[in-house]
């Protein structure tokens, strides 16, 4: 299919070939019919991708401080990868659509293939020819309501949670400023809700459009007129609300809005205009500043957005989903008419050349739809119980994986393309002889086509199936959300590929059993998981600078994980886990590859609100290994740092840049210390990797033992057994 990009680094715009998204549960799948280009925010997006590099930044001050943590936390180099990586990629436009409804995912009822529906969000109502969509973000069509009119759906949500915000009552007056698409609309929604309203807009033929579709008065806000009018229509009081629908780097609407709001009167700010507020103008009338976030409650939420999960009617009234139908029934009945605001309508072939135009001013427009092809007009946890670790049973059936001639390439799957995918294990993959990247799977097409274009796949696809069944395939890497780790792994394996699963391996006991079935079903034991810390140089130097040992050790192993951001599908523990049981197995791995053991048993405690973590395990020979797992610390403390004692001796890693051991000598003490700081954190992704391929290659024993692989697993999730138990939980194996 067919689908319009945007590589934020050149500023290139592309109408591009790309895999058809796969229609997921809780969702459906939509041929689109007409698109609309928000020609405030997305041609805001344009302009910001032909800036230089300094002028990005300057656009986006909040992206430079997540930079920053970056660099302090990972270091300049891994933090350029990544941040070239998303930069040098395309990314979608789009976000307010209508169209046809051609599959249903499992859990939806609302509405069947053949439907028509308008659909909202900038990553599923996109400038493509098909798009998938979550149940909170499409709604049905009225009947009757044109398709091309119901493609302003999400553009007219978000005019109506701004005039929400503003809370009119009847008789009212309102002042909007910037008459372009969405001031439009919201003096629409403000007419019809009984408020009489003033324009203020530079552009004359924006000011006749909206006296047209209802405004009392219009006017240019540098003149009298919009002063007169509002000192006519409220009897020199000053409008009861303002609502910032414009954009630009001018000050003068917000010193505008301060000058004819009335006293103690609202003001709304929907758009993305520079708000530095004059304390006293709005000081002395007490002034209330609100804020419009996007198209209503759900936005950003990620249960309710992608899993579906409504709020009750009775405490939030106006979601996303409920604005959307709103807006839509109001159009229907002609309560508000889109119809005017339609600028110009082109081919969605002619995207590329359409956007240039409004770029260069050469095309003039509140509204432009694109028109795909088959629109001719229009479409229709007290003692916690033991934990068993899960026995591994080795494949009865099956042939060991024969060695491969050197001058056979291994030929590789990917399953998932994020930013770690991206910049931590493809980069090491697509340098590297012998290796070829034969296919990546994703669900969504755009993360297919940039994975191919950036690292050399032969293909791409949204497919699974497809590739499992795909015989020449030697590898699949598991490179997905945690929550799908355990099901994609078992079928992996079931196919007889040998796997890469990045971590966690499971997130439940269940999960973990269903994998060990898949492998003594199969007979294919070829499994690693992505513990890459065990492969670091740094780390390997210095545990063979601290030798063997004779009596049980102590290891304390502090991980200074930080707060989460806002949004962060790691915040989704209904569905992926907590966040110990996401990242927790790099670090029980570290510790029982450096104890040459697995542990028999988990103690965890964790602070008020299981914001820090103390994790002690208990090996076999009596050694002991701490895992703080902390995010309340200062962001400028090192993210990993460890040590290890016995005998005599002290390893310590300074956060994969420095290491040293001390040894109690019989002739005086020793110490090694790291010679110098390496160029970068290496975690042992790039050595990790090596050790797997060379694995495929040969047929030789996977890098890590699977008992390992398990018993690493089965300690990381008997840890939330040990918190709710509040005793330490054993790891008893199964027989």
């Amino acid at each position: 299919m067919k689908q319009v990009v945007q590589n934020y680094k050149s500023g290139e715009l592309a109408v591009l070939d790309v895999p058809v998204p796969g229609c997921k549960p809780g969702g459906v799948l939509v041929r689109s019919a007409y698109s609309l280009i928000s020609t405030g925010t997305e041609l805001m997006k344009v302009s910001e991708a032909g800036m230089s590099m300094l002028g990005k930044a300057r656009s986006r001050p909040d992206q430079v401080a997540k930079v920053m943590q970056s660099v302090a936390t990972n270091g300049v180099p891994a933090t350029y990868r990544k941040v070239m990586g998303k930069l040098d990629s395309y990314t979608p436009l789009g976000y307010s659509l209508c169209g046809v409804v051609e599959q249903v995912g499992t859990g939806i009822d609302d509405v069947k293939v053949g439907d028509l529906v308008a659909c909202a969000g900038n990553e599923h109502a996109l400038h493509a020819e098909l798009n998938w969509v979550p149940k909170n973000l499409y709604t049905p069509v009225p009947d009757g309501l044109a398709p091309r009119h119901a493609a302003f759906g999400t553009v007219g949500s978000i005019a109506m949670q701004g005039v929400r915000q503003g809370e009119p009552q009847l008789g009212e007056v309102a002042l909007v400023i910037g008459l372009g698409l969405i001031g439009q609309l919201v003096v629409q929604l403000l007419a019809a809700a009984g408020v009489r309203v003033v324009g203020a807009d530079p552009d004359p033929v924006r000011c006749e459009l909206a006296e047209r579709l209802g405004a009392a008065a219009c006017g240019d806000p540098a003149s009298a007129a919009v002063e007169a009018a509002v000192a006519e229509l409220t009897g020199g009081h000053g409008v009861d609300q303002v609502y910032l629908a414009a954009g630009g780097g001018s000050n003068q609407p917000v010193e505008l809005a301060a000058r004819l709001c009335r006293d103690r009167g609202r003001v709304v700010d929907i758009g993305k205009c520079r708000l530095d507020l004059p304390w006293n103008a709005y000081y002395e009338k007490e002034l209330d500043v609100r804020f419009s976030r996007s198209y209503g409650p759900g936005r950003y939420d990620p249960e309710y957005e992608l899993e579906g999960r409504d709020y009750p009617i009775g405490y939030v009234r106006w979601t996303e989903r409920r604005n959307l139908a709103c807006f839509l029934d109001l159009v229907a009945r002609g309560s508000v008419d889109v119809e005017p605001l339609v600028s110009h309508i082109a081919d969605f072939d002619d995207a590329v050349e359409t956007y240039q135009r409004l770029k260069d001013g050469e095309l003039k427009a509140v509204a432009v739809l694109f028109r795909y092809p088959e629109q001719k007009e229009e479409a229709g946890e007290a003692q916690a119980p033991a934990v068993a670790v899960p026995a591994v049973k080795r494949p009865t059936g099956g042939a060991p994986t024969p060695a491969r001639s050197a001058k056979t390439p291994v030929r590789l799957a990917f399953v998932g393309a994020g930013n770690y995918a991206t910049s931590m294990l493809l980069p090491h993959l697509a340098q590297r002889d012998g290796v070829e990247l034969s296919t990546v799977v994703t669900t969504t097409a755009l993360s297919a086509a940039n994975a191919q274009r950036k690292f050399g796949f032969a293909e791409a696809t949204t497919d699974l199936d497809a590739v499992l069944g795909d015989t020449s395939i030697d590898a699949v890497f598991v490179v997905t959300r945690h929550s799908s780790h355990a099901e994609l792994t078992r079928k992996a394996l079931l196919a007889g590929k040998t796997v890469f699963v990045e971590k966690p391996l499971a997130l439940t006991e269940d999960e973990l059993a269903g994998v060990l079935a898949a492998v003594e079903e199969s007979g294919n034991d070829r499994l690693q998981v992505g513990f890459n810390r065990r492969f670091a140089p740094l780390l390997q130097e210095a545990r063979k600078r601290f030798g063997a040992r004779t009596g049980p050790a102590s290891l304390r192993y502090l991980v200074n994980a930080g707060r989460l951001g806002h949004g962060s599908w790691y915040l989704q523990q209904g569905t992926e886990g907590s966040r110990f049981a996401g990242e927790g197995g790099h670090f029980v791995d570290t510790a029982s590859w450096l104890l040459e053991a697995d542990p028999v048993s988990v103690y965890a405690v964790a602070t008020s609100g299981n914001e820090d973590l103390q994790v002690v395990l208990r090996y076999p020979d009596g050694s002991t290994a701490t895992i703080s797992y902390v995010t309340t610390g200062a962001a400028g403390f090192p993210k990993e740092t460890l040590d290890l004692i016995a005998d005599g001796k002290v390893l310590r890693l300074d956060d994969f840049v420095r290491a040293s051991v001390f040894v109690d000598g019989g002739v005086g003490r020793k110490r090694w210390v790291s010679s110098r700081l390496p160029k970068a954190r290496d975690k042992g992704q790039s050595a990790e990797l090596a050790a797997f391929i060379k694995a495929v290659r040969t047929g030789g024993p996977m890098p890590v033992p699977l008992e390992s692989l398990v018993a690493t697993t089965s300690a990381t999730l008997a840890v939330q057994a040990g918190l709710v138990g509040g005793a330490p939980v054993t790891l008893a194996r199964a027989r």
